[in-house]
């Protein structure tokens, strides 16, 4: 069972809902999310395109924009070698719709998951030098590639690389000392503050955020900070249309919405209700979103896993060329095809899970505990779907876990993905575990691995030797922001939480508790009879309409029928039938603690 925490920070929360124009209860709510003050209050709510950070803060930038203008204006031929996974793909349609706008000679490489691994590759560089490639230019990938821009530069090549993973490492006397590529310039937002350079404002952009940026300057800095018009310049327009890209692409890559993401995010899904681009137009229709508000929840987890599944199953061209389609049929006919690839790769995902929590309970039962970080082997899984397993895994069990499956291409290899728990850095972890791996690279919360069949079981010893999580870093927590009885809540408090948005990672949706209220069980309603309508009473007598989506079959004790006292946690939302909008109270999770 999840711990229940009661955030209880403090502020002047009377000033931050003067200066902001908000209700002190939503001045408490910022506060819970980081915000300590007015000014920062303002950024939070308001933050608009004029707020993000110069991109010639970011290393490198200018020296890239300099060099790429040059190789333009000299008519060389420019490859973009982006990554398989929603980032990299948007961050190369990016890339790719800025040069061809600038009619640069330009295009694109996306590696196959199972040829070529993650990101670029001495055999796409031996490519590039055979097509006589002048000058090549990654995205998502490139920081940890020192061995294949090595080649490049060895070819003749000039190399720019785009990045915003971790910056691979040496200790030497307990310092770092950082291995860079040997690249003619290196944009990364978590350069680290070496020779003078002061690093980035903000390290958590993502590849597309990071491309993005690059062609704000190479467009000429266009201002898209006020509502489109038909005055818009050929550039601005252009710049709109790649915001959208951009926000769809921080929130797939599970970036924090927070600081200059939240800018990126609520401006990018914005220019996304109505897209420019043909293919993500046809995307939305395919997926059932022409008619909705397109909110992080729809990115994340409706349109970037129909881009991903690209990648996992087939190749992540397919994603790309749907972007690049101007066709309406063909682009229609793309959609529904990376549609179709998504249901597939939900049914691998369910059985593969499946298996792994066999493993994991099995090995649990003959051990008699649970590994602290659980390194599990699926000899039937597609390697493409190793990191969603082991996510999965890790909200089951709530602690690290590396899926590991053969190698498509060598059986003595095992590949692998890793998703972690905040309190585990698992980039950091693997380092300390590198004389085991044959590569590996990620960031705190995710990462990549390789390494010889062999190794396997001294890999899960190492990491669970050396792992220091406590039992409280692995339980899920529940961060409840305020006691609010339901009665409290209005339809205009509901409307007013939309300015927390957008939420998801480091942003949470606010959640609120009410102590012993009585649940009545109204009906079970849903296609697979999982979402269960409750009525609940206050200990005022105040009735609510509340509704609980039990989707794994949890809640037995609210099933059946009988009517409970609970603690209930839960979140707020206006439900609309027929025209009609109604206030509804989503259950988040609940205790019982006694009978009525």
């Amino acid at each position: 069972m999840a711990k229940w925490i009661l955030l209880r920070k403090y502020a002047d929360f009377q000033a931050i809902a003067k200066d902001c124009g908000v209700s002190v209860y939503l001045a408490c709510l910022m506060r819970n999310r980081g915000v300590m003050d007015s000014a920062q209050a303002k950024r939070y709510l308001f933050g608009s395109m004029k707020d993000l950070y110069d991109p010639s803060l970011l290393h490198d930038l200018d020296k890239a924009v300099h060099i790429l203008q040059q190789k333009i204006r000299d008519g060389r031929k420019i490859r973009i070698i982006g990554d398989y996974d929603a980032d990299g793909v948007c961050s190369s349609y990016i890339l790719f719709r800025t040069f061809s706008f600038l009619r640069a000679d330009c295009d694109v490489r996306l590696p196959e998951r199972i040829r070529d691994g993650y990101g670029i590759n001495e055999r796409l560089v031996q490519e590039a030098a055979a097509d006589g490639v002048d000058t090549i230019i990654t995205c998502d990938n490139g920081i940890a590639a020192a061995k294949a821009l090595r080649a490049a530069k060895e070819a003749g090549i000039t190399v720019i690389v785009t990045d915003h993973h971790e910056i691979p490492y040496t200790e030497e006397n307990g310092s770092k000392r950082y291995i860079y590529p040997p690249a003619d310039a290196i944009v990364e937002p978590k350069y680290p503050a070496v020779q003078g350079f002061t690093p980035y404002p903000f390290r958590d952009l993502c590849g597309a955020a990071v491309a993005f940026k690059l062609a704000q300057v190479l467009l000429d800095r266009p201002d898209i900070s006020l509502p489109e018009t038909d005055r818009d310049t050929k550039e601005q327009r252009v710049l709109r249309e790649l915001l959208s890209f951009c926000g769809i692409a921080t929130v797939c890559d599970v970036m924090p919405l927070i600081d200059e993401n939240r800018i990126l995010v609520k401006c990018g899904l914005l220019e996304a209700q109505n897209p420019k681009n043909t293919g993500l137009l046809a995307l939305k229709a395919a997926a059932g979103l022409s008619d909705q508000p397109l909110g992080t929840y729809h990115a994340g987890f409706v349109i970037g896993p129909c881009i991903n599944a690209a990648g996992r199953l087939q190749t992540a061209d397919l994603a790309l060329q749907l972007f690049l389609e101007p066709n309406d049929l063909r682009a229609r006919e793309r959609a529904l095809a990376l549609c179709g690839l998504n249901e597939q790769r939900k049914s691998m995902t369910e059985e593969n899970t499946v298996a792994a929590c066999t493993l994991i309970d099995a090995r649990r039962r003959e051990t008699g505990k649970t590994d602290r970080v659980l390194v599990v082997r699926l000899e039937e899984c597609h390697e493409a779907l190793a990191g969603i397993v082991a996510g999965r895994l890790r909200e089951k069990y709530m602690r690290p876990v590396i899926v590991l499956t053969p190698s498509m291409k060598d059986k003595r290899v095992l590949k692998g993905s890793g998703r972690s728990v905040d309190a585990y850095n698992l980039f950091e972890e693997l380092h300390k575990v590198s004389d085991l791996l044959l590569a590996y690279g990620g960031h705190q919360g995710a990462a990549g691995v390789s390494l010889l069949r062999e190794n396997e079981e001294e890999l899960r010893r190492r990491l669970n030797a050396q792992c220091s999580l406590t039992d409280e870093e692995m339980e899920d927590t529940l961060r409840i922001d305020m006691v609010l009885p339901p009665s409290g809540v209005t339809p205009d408090f509901v409307r007013e939480l939309d300015l927390l948005e957008p939420t998801g990672e480091k942003n949470a949706k606010p959640l609120f508790v009410v102590r012993n209220l009585l649940l009545h069980l109204d009906r079970i309603v849903g296609k697979a009879q999982n979402v269960l309508q409750l009525t609940g009473i206050e200990e005022s007598g105040q009735r609510v309409r509340m509704i609980l989506f039990d989707r794994d079959f949890s809640a037995p004790d609210l099933r059946d029928g009988h009517d409970r006292i609970c603690h209930v946690v839960y979140y707020p939302q206006i439900n609309v039938f027929r025209g009609e909008e109604n206030l509804q109270f989503v259950i988040r999770a609940y205790r019982i603690i006694g009978n009525a």
